[in-house]
Formats: structure tokens, sequence, C-alpha cells
């Protein structure tokens, strides 16, 4: 197995009493990370997979229960023996919060690691009593660093790359990552038409499982022409009342549906950048898939040949979000429509960055006016075909230069 990046902070949690919860997508990894997280683990464990009914009775049933099935099944000897519980898929559970915090105040001997495709269920079981008793970690689909390490590409990118040769390997292996996304099964097959099934059968999972079943929509026909709909317009401003229109659907299920898409990390719903909050709050925000590869199986039903703005954006917008969190980035947009893509706050730093395809497509004069109305020293413009000249207003960056100049 390929270690993702994240195993290194799950792990400094491993030795602290916390519960340590992953939630993400489906297929973005989290089954194997928990595996490899079991395997470093020494004392003794146990797997449960919730998707098992087996497994999802005995752990319904609290936590005695789970250490009487370990004691008979000669994991530990007793209960008040040291020990790591695993649970993979935990929000089938009933009331995951209950065992949890139960486990968490009551048996210090156990350990809980735990992990869900479904936030939306999770945020809907998981009660405030949790609080401080977990830590967090979202798993998304592969960053191209660790795209790359699926493709065994042994390539640095904390260090600036000028070689013509690793660099026109770089352009062909971001153009593949942008067309086919970052799941880390689709990285791993080498037939288009195999990924295009494979990328199918985890949006077809997903309704089925974390929308029909879990988020209990009823009407899957409206869900599916809503999504659609929405696909084809990653990187535009949302217009709730035009989608509702556009979808033939009411206002408040166009909510509702965003709210449930959002929370299991299909969509990022991306705020304004203003130095007035109370303004921000009433502006319309960006819409933006989180994965190329779904976006353009739900949009196009096939993935595409070619590189298209609006799915370049949304590649640049995903590696942003993995390096900077999703609640760091902005867009920002005047009442005369002079934009910026992202706005990127890093702590006390504020990084306007432009995307395009071509480099001879952008044009400063936005990023000018904002430079000198928020005092801003660097600004970019990340381009696949770059520019070597850097402009006024504007540094060129290649996608990949993400992890050695930002």
């Amino acid at each position: 197995m390929i270690k993702r990046n994240v195993l290194k902070n799950i792990n400094k949690y491993i030795n602290t009493d916390d519960i340590i919860v992953l939630h993400g997508a489906r297929q973005v990894g989290k089954t194997s990370i928990m595996k490899m997280l079991y395997e470093d683990i020494k004392t003794a464990k146990y797997y449960f997979d919730l998707e098992d009914s087996r497994f999802l009775s005995i752990c319904n049933n609290g936590i005695e229960d789970i250490l009487s099935f370990l004691q008979q099944k000669g994991i530990i000897k007793n209960k008040e023996d040291k020990c790591c519980i695993f649970i993979d898929e935990v929000q089938y559970l009933t009331n995951p919060s209950s065992l949890l915090k139960l486990t968490y105040d009551h048996y210090k001997n156990v350990k809980l690691i735990v992990s869900g495709s479904s936030s939306f269920n999770i945020k809907k079981k998981f009660k405030d009593s949790l609080v401080g008793r977990t830590v967090d970690f979202e798993i998304f689909p592969l960053n191209f660093e660790e795209f790359l390490l699926f493709k065994e590409e042994k390539i640095d990118l904390t260090k600036k790359i000028t070689n013509e040769t690793i660099l026109k390997n770089l352009s062909d292996l971001y153009k593949e990552f942008v067309l086919c996304g970052g799941y880390p099964k689709i990285v791993l097959t080498n037939e288009t038409e195999m990924k295009e099934t494979y990328l199918q059968q985890i949006i077809d999972t997903y309704i089925n499982k974390d929308i029909r079943d879990l988020a209990n929509v009823k009407y899957i026909d409206r869900f599916n022409r809503l999504i659609q709909v929405l696909a084809s317009q990653s990187g535009n401003l949302l217009n709730v009342s035009e989608l509702s229109n556009t979808a033939k659907l009411a206002r408040q299920t166009v909510e509702e549906y965003l709210f449930i898409l959002e929370s299991t990390y299909i969509i990022k719903l991306v705020s304004p950048y203003y130095n007035n909050i109370r303004s921000e709050l009433f502006k319309m925000p960006k819409i933006f898939f989180y994965d190329t590869g779904i976006l353009s199986m739900l949009w196009m039903k096939m993935l595409p040949k070619e590189l298209l703005g609006n799915i370049f954006e949304t590649s640049v917008f995903s590696e942003l979000l993995k390096k900077f969190k999703k609640e760091n980035i902005y867009f920002w947009r005047t009442q005369n429509k002079q934009e910026i893509d992202f706005i990127i706050k890093d702590k006390q730093k504020i990084i306007p960055l432009e995307s395009k395809i071509k480099s001879s497509s952008f044009s400063n004069t936005a990023m000018k006016f904002f430079a000198e109305n928020y005092k801003i020293k660097d600004c970019y413009c990340m381009s696949f075909e770059g520019s070597k000249e850097d402009i006024e207003s504007a540094k060129f960056l290649n996608p990949w230069d993400i992890y050695s100049s930002l």
C-alpha cells in the first residue's frame, strides 16, 4: 500500500486518548488508511467493518458486547486489557455518539479509530457531547504529489523544477491528473474505459448508499437532475433561483440538496472575499466539485480528452484546498465584474491567484486593482501552458509549483 500524506498527522494522535475520526467521500482511501494504521498498531486490536451486518449488530449493542466479542475471539483476555478498536463506516450505527462517548469516558484502556463516508450523517448523529473527545481528519482524493507516488514517479515537488525533460513529463502527468481525477482506484487503472466504469460505480454507490439510504432523499431522479446541472457549472457563481428554474425544483429543495452534496464531499461552495464580513454573507458563492473525474462523468458521461477551462480551474481549487484547507479558500469579484479566481488566507498572508490553461489569456487588470486596494505584494497566475516571464502584478506558476512556491 502507498502511504498517504495525511498519515503523518494521524500518527501524532495514535498514543493519545483522542478518538480518531476519518471522514470523506466514498472510495477516497479511508479504508486503506485505516488498514495501514491497523498494521502499525502493536497492542491487541480488531477491525469492525459495519457494512457486515454481523459487526453492525455487535457494535450497536454497545462497548460491553464489543469487548465480550473480543474476549471470545481471544483478542483480549479480559475487558480491562488495553486494545485498539477500528470501526469502518461508523455512520451505520444507530447512535454512534453514545458508543464513542461511553467508551472515551469509561474505558480508558480502549483506543477508538473510526471512519465514515458521509459527513452529513456523522454530523447528524454525532452530538455536541463528543466535543473535546475526537480529533477529525478529512480524507480527500489524491493531491498531485500523491498522484506521482501512485504512478511511481520520483519527482520532488518541494523544489523548484527547471529541467525541461522533467517539466515535460510533469505536464503530461498533470494533464492526466486533471482529466481523470484523484480517486486512488482510478489513478491505478490504465485504460480510460475502465476508469469511466469505476467512476460511474462510485457515483452509483454514492447515490444508492449515501443519498437514498442515509440522507433519505426520496426523489432520486430530481437529485440526479440537479447534480448534473451543477457539474456543468463548476467554477461558476451559484444562483439558487436560476438553478431552481433550470432543475425544475423548489428553492427549498435545491438548498437542501446543496447542503447534502456539500456535506458528503461532492461539492464545495466557496465564499467571496471581503474585508466586511457582513457583506460577505449576502453575496453569491461559487461552486466547485472536489474531483475532476467525478465532475466530468456527471457532466459529460465520459472523461474528456482535452483540458477545459472550468475543469482545469476545478483541479486548481482541489489542490489549493488540500494544502490550505477549504475554509481558507475564497474568490473575489466586484460589482463591475472584476474577478480573481482564488484568494487564499495563509495565516496572516493573503494570496490572490488566477488560473488559466494558457498564460497568454491572463489579464492583469483585476489583479492590479486588488493588489493596490488590499496592499498585496505577491500575486500569481497558475497556468498549464505557462509563461517563464513574470509580468507586472503577477508571477506565473505551473500547477505543481504550489508545493514549492506557495
